[in-house]
């Protein structure tokens, strides 16, 4: 392979993509994506992932910005870096009359150096599905193959548009199991999610889209770590806020209460979970329904996104969206 001196498989800078009548959806993203890493890009409908992706693919040139994949232009340069991705979309579009097996061997007739399609069909799971005819298929198995196709030409880098839609918990952790497996082979993959528990749990590195601008990036941990920690529990019976401790000598830097039920939020979570509970023991008290917490990826994406939106309303459309 010539892709030794490429250390960045998947370079974006300033990216842009413009559709009919003006609209802007993506709007001059810059990241990069090294080799045998997964990188994720999350955000909610319309926020420009898929816009991104087709782009990484070489369906489309962009409106301004470069791309490269394994150090070539995908669009300009299409013959070249398409033999070596694999691509699975949001929806595959299969024959229903042909069976599993045959759209396998149809599919590997239009790949170079395709691996055996019984290979393939066994690396997702759908061995035992050969002779079944594709329009027989539940929703997740369809995705399946979707994926199972993608891996046919064996491939450096592999772009996943929503790959476990559809997927029961175990399909999803099976995909998962496979996904890395594949990284660990050295093969590099890119992945857009509606479920922030696999980008965490998958990627190496990802990027929240905004609007079709990038509003975060980093490891999963260096995009909740800059999001608050929470404390929540129930006011003992006779107490009130004004009972607790000052709330900046727990290193609070926020707090809501709704009925007697106290939310904290803290960017010191030892200190204040440490200071609350010296204080229950002194008052000789019992924190009822405590719970305390680390920020987690969802909870970092409903910030960043109520943050980047600039309204409770854009939030609450974004926290419906993740449920």
């Amino acid at each position: 392979m010539d892709t030794n001196e490429h250390e960045h498989v998947i370079e974006v800078t300033d990216l842009r993509r413009v559709y009919g009548g003006g609209f802007e959806a993506v709007r001059g993203i810059s990241f990069r994506v090294d080799r045998g890493e997964v990188f994720a890009l999350l955000g909610t409908n319309g926020a420009g992932k898929t816009s991104t992706v087709e782009l990484l693919e070489g369906l489309a040139p962009p409106a301004g910005g470069r791309v490269r994949v394994l150090g070539h232009d995908p669009y300009a340069e299409r013959a070249v870096v398409r033999p070596r991705t694999g691509v699975m979309l949001q929806e595959g579009g299969f024959p229903s009359e042909l069976t599993v097996a045959e759209t396998a061997r149809m599919w590997a007739g239009c790949v170079s150096g395709a691996r055996p399609p019984r290979e393939a069909l066994s690396l997702v799971g759908l061995e035992g599905k050969a002779g079944v005819r594709v329009k027989q298929l539940s929703g997740g198995e369809r995705r399946r193959l979707d994926l199972a196709l993608a891996l046919l030409g064996r491939p450096e880098v592999l772009f996943l548009d929503e790959p476990t839609t559809g997927l029961d918990a175990e399909g999803r952790r099976e995909t998962w199991e496979l996904v890395r497996s594949l990284r660990d082979g050295g093969t590099t993959v890119l992945l857009t999610t509606h479920y922030l528990e696999e980008a965490e749990d998958l990627a190496d590195r990802l990027a929240i889209l905004h609007e079709g601008r990038i509003a975060a990036a980093g490891t999963p941990a260096e995009v909740t770590t800059a999001q608050p920690s929470r404390i929540s529990f129930e006011l003992p019976h006779g107490y009130f806020m004004g009972d607790l401790p000052p709330l900046d000598e727990l290193g609070v830097c926020g707090h809501e209460v709704e009925g007697s039920v106290v939310r904290l939020r803290t960017r010191e979570l030892q200190r204040a979970a440490t200071g609350l509970l010296a204080w229950a023991e002194r008052a000789g008290v019992e924190l009822r329904r405590l719970d305390v917490r680390s920020a987690s990826l969802e909870e970092a994406f409903l910030g960043i996104a109520r943050e980047a939106a600039g309204s409770v309303e854009a939030a609450e459309t974004i926290e419906e969206h993740v449920a």
